[in-house]
């Protein structure tokens, strides 16, 4: 053997070597140091993990009538990944469920889609989770129909039928308040990605809206989790372990039943009112604040929905409904989420800007029918003339000129279409002092921000719909090419990024651009009644463990100061006074024992109609009694509702009778809802059964 045979022997040998040394070393890996990781891999490959979702935990009143609890009922689930192996895709079964269950075929088919597998515009009542869930057909079977699924498993193949517990909300006295309480649904895939930071398993219903949202975390409680060993058929062996469910901890509010139920009956009559006087009024809202504190008592939107719908399964039409615009988007809160001009209660915010300006609060001022600006001439408040009156007789007859003038002048000076660089700007500023333009920071989730139309405001603006305005007639349909909507285009194409001085007026007002809603107003008008404090609004008292145990209180929180001297709140709130003594307020106050201030507002909203001209009144009532010593702040809102007096100031005083035990023009101590004057501080035992304290 040459030397060079023998050198090649030698590699190969290394190389053998080299090989069954890399081998041994896996080997020791495998067999020694990974042996726990391999060894939770094989057992997770023979196991199964079956959840079990925790009872949910109850919402209730400050008084401990329960808002929102749980029921016994038997769901009927279809397993998709079964019915989807059949050569008919389940068509037949389904259909074979529906004439069983009596729910139209229509209805089983879309609860048991997945979204994504319909067309966008028609996905009402889909399922949001996976395939892989049991998907509920209805939660509320006849246990008769339950056991002829059950008995006969092989007419129904991937159906089940099973005991569950239903979330219920009983609307005691009559409540419904299904904005602020939302309601359950199933997990979608991304609930189940963790994009909220939180760990779910398929099985389980978590809160989609309102308090149940909100609070989720502490309602929702813990699954039980049983781990089962199974061999190659699936057969179960043995359990592994088995943790016990934890029900979820309880929320108590400062909602109570009794005021909640005032607002919703005041509502639906404002509503019925309006509607009646010739108004197409589309939605309302209302609310209640301690203004000591920023709690909510009331809140409630107008229309509403049947939060039980989803837990007993949205049919076709119901889902469809729910965003229905001729319906008036039951869906839509329009105490937190509908924006709308604030009109004349926004004069509160001029007072402010008036006083910073230099202006004489307690000075007299012209109130004639009509101001003219510019080329356009702005009118009076139905275009009557009050002669020369003081700010407070402005404030009261709701004198729109005055604050024209004002507001133009101001305007003037700070360069009008020109600005300066060190512009004043005294409205706007005043409007942020009012935290306009920014979330209250209500515990309620999809809260709107509102809008402050300011200069940086109409500045982003412009940039975002200048190309839409500059080439209008190209890129809008000739239905909307009207004289009216052509000319508009043509002055926002024009200057659209600048203040004008229609802006500049119409800000004053509370018209134009700026919009708010309704829980915002309350926030300003509670600030106003309590000497200049802003709240944070909460529903939410404490979070109570089943054995009474309070995990965790929520405080008020102050949010700021309204940036006014002490003498001009006192003006504004004498102001506010005076226009249910002699102003636009006067008639639906006459008589009232208790003293009630506030301000009347009557928004005048065009574009309803389809070529933009005519116009439909925003109803406006903000209010905080008693007078001398405020406790609470009621506002109404009512959509295409008529004035603000005539319809929401009438809801507003029904709300303040229930209050305050007012029958007629007497105060009835029987019927006084808290009688000590401060709604209940002390949390209540909470129970299941608890009933509402009616006033005798």
């Amino acid at each position: 053997m040459n030397q060079r045979a023998r050198l090649s022997l030698v590699v190969i040998q290394v190389l053998i070597f080299s090989l069954l040394l890399a081998l041994m070393g896996r080997l020791f890996y495998l067999q020694v140091a990974a042996v726990d990781i391999y060894k939770d891999a094989a057992l997770s490959i023979q196991s199964r993990d079956i959840a079990t979702p925790a009872t949910r935990g109850l919402i209730v009143d400050s008084s401990g009538v329960p808002l929102a609890l749980n029921r016994v009922g038997i769901a009927v689930t279809l397993d998709r990944t079964i019915i989807d192996k059949q050569a008919d895709k389940g068509v037949a079964l389904l259909q074979s469920l529906a004439a069983l269950l009596k729910i139209k075929y229509v209805d089983i088919y879309q609860r048991t889609r997945l979204c994504g597998e319909l067309p966008k515009g028609n996905r009402a009542g889909c399922w949001t989770g996976s395939r892989f869930q049991p998907i509920p057909i209805t939660k509320e079977a006849d246990p008769e129909i339950a056991l002829q699924i059950v008995e006969r498993s092989d007419l129904y193949p991937g159906v089940s039928a099973t005991p569950i517990s239903i979330r219920n909300y009983p609307a005691n006295d009559g409540v419904n308040a299904a904005h602020l309480l939302g309601y359950i649904g199933p997990l979608t895939e991304s609930d189940l990605s963790g994009v909220n930071g939180r760990s779910y398993f398929r099985s389980e219903s978590i809160g989609k809206t309102g308090l149940e949202l909100e609070y989720d975390e502490y309602l929702r409680g813990t699954p039980g989790i049983k781990t089962v060993i199974v061999d190659r058929k699936e057969a179960v062996t043995s359990i592994s372990q088995n943790i016990e469910p934890v029900g979820g901890d309880h929320l108590v509010t400062s909602i109570d039943v009794r005021v909640q139920r005032a607002a919703e009956d005041a509502l639906a009559d404002a509503v019925g009112r309006a509607r009646a006087s010739g108004y197409p009024s589309d939605g309302a809202a209302a609310v209640v604040m301690d203004v000591r504190n920023g709690q909510i008592l009331a809140i409630a939107s107008y229309p509403t929905f049947d939060p039980n719908a989803y837990e007993r399964g949205l049919t076709f039409a119901e889902a469809k409904n729910l965003y229905n615009e001729k319906a008036g988007v039951p869906a839509l809160s329009r105490a937190l989420q509908g924006l709308f001009a604030p009109a004349s209660t926004f004069k509160a915010v001029s007072v402010f800007a008036a006083a910073s300006a230099g202006y004489d609060l307690n000075g007299y001022y012209d109130c004639p029918a009509e101001v003219e600006v510019g080329t356009r001439a702005f009118q009076n408040y139905e275009s009557k003339a009050q002669g020369r009156i003081s700010m407070k007789k402005a404030i009261a007859v709701s004198c729109d000129t005055v604050w024209y003038r004002i507001a133009f002048d101001e305007w003037l000076r700070d360069g009008g279409l020109k600005p300066k660089a060190d512009a004043n700007d005294y409205f706007y500023t005043a409007a942020k002092g009012f935290q306009i333009g920014v979330k209250t920071g209500i515990d309620l989730p999809s809260e709107s921000s509102g809008r402050l139309a300011d200069r940086e405001w109409r500045k982003a603006w412009y940039a975002e719909n200048k190309d839409f305005y500059c080439n209008y007639k190209t890129r809008a349909p000739k239905s909307q090419q009207t004289p009216f909507l052509v000319q508009l285009a043509y002055e926002n194409c024009l200057d659209g990024d600048k203040i004008r001085a229609g802006d500049a007026v119409n800000f004053s007002i509370g018209q134009g651009d700026t919009v708010i809603t309704p829980i915002k107003l309350t926030q300003m008008y509670a600030a106003i009644a309590n000497g200049g404090t802003i709240w944070k609004p909460t529903v939410g008292k404490a979070i109570v463990k089943t054995d009474g145990t309070v995990i965790e209180r929520v405080e008020p929180e102050k949010l700021g100061t309204l940036p006014a001297e002490k003498s001009t709140i006192k003006f504004l709130q004498s102001a506010l006074r005076e226009v249910n003594i002699s102003g636009t307020g006067a008639g639906i106050f006459s008589g009232f024992p208790i003293a009630v201030s506030g301000k009347t507002g009557t928004g005048e909203v065009y574009g309803k109609n389809s070529d933009g001209r005519d116009k439909a009144n925003t109803s406006w009532f903000a209010s905080y009694a008693p007078t001398k010593k405020p406790r609470f702040a009621v506002v109404m809102m009512v959509s295409q509702g008529g004035f603000g007096a005539s319809t929401s100031g009438v809801g507003v005083r029904k709300i303040y009778e229930t209050l305050f035990g007012v029958e007629g023009s007497k105060v009835s101590s029987a019927k006084i809802i808290f009688p000590s004057g401060v709604p209940q501080v002390v949390l209540p035992k909470i129970s299941p059964a608890t009933k509402v304290k009616v006033p005798k």
